[in-house]
Parts: structure tokens; sequence; C-alpha cells
């Protein structure tokens, strides 16, 4: 058998708030989208941005971490792999999906609804305490996931 890889990093902003939900097994699970943001210069020399939107999955404790700390707009870095889906409609339609299984999701930059300077789970800051909104980056590591009970 050839080899293979599947592996995904990405930094963005969440374009919602985390969807979190339980398995009947008990597992959580937290859906949420991130735009990821592309500056480049055409042909012309002229700045353009492109935006892509891709889906993540996270499962365990990380989810319901993610549930409670994360909120639209909120910048991540996303460690995981790719996971494809295919469904079909009530009208018979065949759909298809690519989503990211996060295998670690750290939270960049400052929280809205927090003081300058505190980190997400209301401690001093990392590096020092200099009361930068950004001298924290919480990381959230997740083993196997019960992908085979995803309710949506």
């Amino acid at each position: 058998m050839a080899a293979s890889l599947n592996k995904v990093f990405l930094m963005g902003n969440l374009t919602r708030d985390p969807e979190l939900r339980y398995v009947p097994s008990g597992s959580a699970v937290a859906n949420f989208s991130l735009a990821i943001n592309r500056v480049y210069k055409d042909t012309t020399g002229q700045k353009k941005e492109d935006t892509s939107f891709v889906r993540v999955v996270v499962w365990g404790k990380m989810a319901e971490t993610c549930g409670e700390y994360l909120s639209k707009g909120r910048s991540v870095l996303v460690e995981g792999r790719l996971k494809s889906r295919t469904w079909e409609t009530a009208d018979n339609q065949k759909r298809s999906a690519l989503d990211v299984v996060a295998t670690s999701v750290q939270f960049l930059g400052a929280k809205t609804d927090r003081k300058p300077g505190e980190n997400p789970a209301g401690s001093a800051p990392a590096g020092g305490g200099n009361g930068s909104d950004y001298g924290a980056i919480d990381t959230i590591d997740v083993g196997d996931s019960p992908e085979d009970q995803i309710p949506f």
C-alpha cells in the first residue's frame, strides 16, 4: 500500500459561535466554521483578498471547552485531519462535505468578554504578566473520537 498523510493546520476566525451537542453515548461534539483569509496581488499588482470557509468538528472534553470559551470572531489555530462525508437529502439529492476533525485547538488573541491580560481560564496571563491580551495561548488536545456517532 502506498504511503499517505492526512494532516491539516488552519488558523482563522470563527464565523459563528460553536454548536455543542451530546451524542447518545454521552460524548460531547462541537462544530464551528473558520474563515481563513489570503491576501495576494493579482497580475496587475492590485491587492486582492480571498476567504475560505472550513467546517471544524471537535470531540470530547475539547468540544466542551470550545463551547464554553470560543465565540464568533475569535482566532484559533486548529490541527486535525480531513474527513469526507456523504448523505442523501429528502428529495434524493446526493450531497457531500469535507470537514476538519480537530485533534488540537489553540485559542489565539483576546476573548472579547474578558479583562485585558486575563487568559480564558481566568488566571494570570502567561509570559510574565505583561498585561497583553496575546500573552496566553490555550491548547486543548483530544484522543480518538467516536465519529460513528455524529449527530448531524
